[in-house]
């Protein structure tokens, strides 16, 4: 009589013992170890990241609470000059979070399209012996120091503005947003929000346009074809096949290169470091969330006065997210269309 086989491969009967398989789920489809082990690892990963994300908002809060319950402003609306003195602590993020738009804002603007322009070039119109070299060169502004490019920005790009900032002042300044600073010192330096807006658009350029380029270079050839097919222009094709496509890729290097705008801290340190009214003029000066925390930081030496500028750095976080949320959205609904 024969001997009866198991559902593992191996005989009952002494017999040679064959080959076990990988596992069969009850829906059918296999698993080996190394999915399983590539699996716990992805999954561990990503619960790993969130939790240092979590511990990290965690700590802001935990340091930033004490001191807003001392506060004797409104935290939110409050925009005058910071009192840390335990006992009489006055601050407040109105004019951080000005300021620190203010610049993100130009920087993006200004970014945003330049960006667009070259990876539209270097993947639809640049001979292809080019496209390696400028997409080298662009991506090495990525590895400059942060501290050299506030360097550059007060001491030659400034200085170079000035005349600008004198034409603009001078024609344009029943506009608010070229109008006579309060510190005159800005127009000879040209230490504004302006130059700190063009300095920033330079260091998240090569971010937006590296991520711009990767996904319009991944455009389906069928999308292509489709629409040469129809008779459309090299333009058109761009319009109608490429941009469409790598859109929500787009946005999410724009979103990229306004996290590290927001964030840009020795830069921006080094060209606008004093408060300024929030008057939406350009040719003012101001302090950024990351700027306040580090022109302050020698004030550390207390947990109220530490806990006020942590304060500070819990906005920024949550503004961080706030902004990351929206551009997912933004991905989300395009994806969805």
């Amino acid at each position: 009589m024969s001997s009866s086989t198991t559902q593992t491969g191996t005989t009952t009967g002494g017999g040679p013992a064959e080959p076990s398989g990988p596992e069969i789920k009850n829906n059918g489809s296999a698993t080996r170890l190394g999915d399983r082990i590539f699996r716990t690892l992805s999954v561990g990963s990503g619960i790993f990241i969130s939790a240092i994300i979590g511990l990290i908002a965690l700590f802001l809060v935990i340091q930033a609470v004490p001191s807003l319950l001392e506060n004797e402003e409104n935290f939110f609306t409050y925009s005058g000059p910071w009192t840390t003195d335990p006992g009489d602590m006055r601050f407040g993020i109105l004019g951080l979070l000005y300021a620190t738009l203010v610049v993100s804002f130009i920087a993006l603007l200004l970014a945003m399209p330049i960006s667009l322009g070259i990876a539209i070039f270097l993947t639809e119109y640049a001979p292809k012996r080019l496209v390696s070299p400028i997409a080298y060169v662009i991506d090495l502004l990525a590895a400059v120091p942060s501290i050299v490019y506030g360097l550059w920005g007060i001491l030659v790009l400034g200085p170079a503005l000035v005349p600008v900032n004198e034409w603009l002042v001078g024609n344009l300044g029943f506009l608010p947003f070229f109008q006579e600073p309060s510190q005159v010192t800005n127009m000879s330096t040209g230490g504004t929000m302006l130059t700190a807006g063009i300095v920033l658009a330079v260091m998240i350029l090569p971010i937006i346009t590296s991520v711009t380029r990767e996904v319009f270079v991944q455009t389906p050839v069928g999308h292509r074809e489709a629409a040469l097919a129809l008779g459309a222009t090299k333009f058109e094709v761009v319009r109608v096949a490429v941009v469409p496509f790598g859109f929500s890729g787009y946005i999410s290097g724009s979103m990229l290169g306004l996290g590290r705008a927001l964030g840009e801290t020795m830069a921006l340190l080094l060209i606008i470091s004093t408060a300024g009214p929030i008057d939406f003029n350009l040719m003012e000066s101001g302090e950024t969330f990351a700027t306040k925390i580090a022109n302050n930081a020698a004030e550390f030496d207390s947990p109220a006065k530490t806990g006020a500028y942590i304060s500070a750095g819990l906005a920024l976080f949550v503004l961080t997210f706030i902004v990351n949320s929206a551009a997912r959205a933004v991905i989300s609904g395009k994806k969805a269309k």
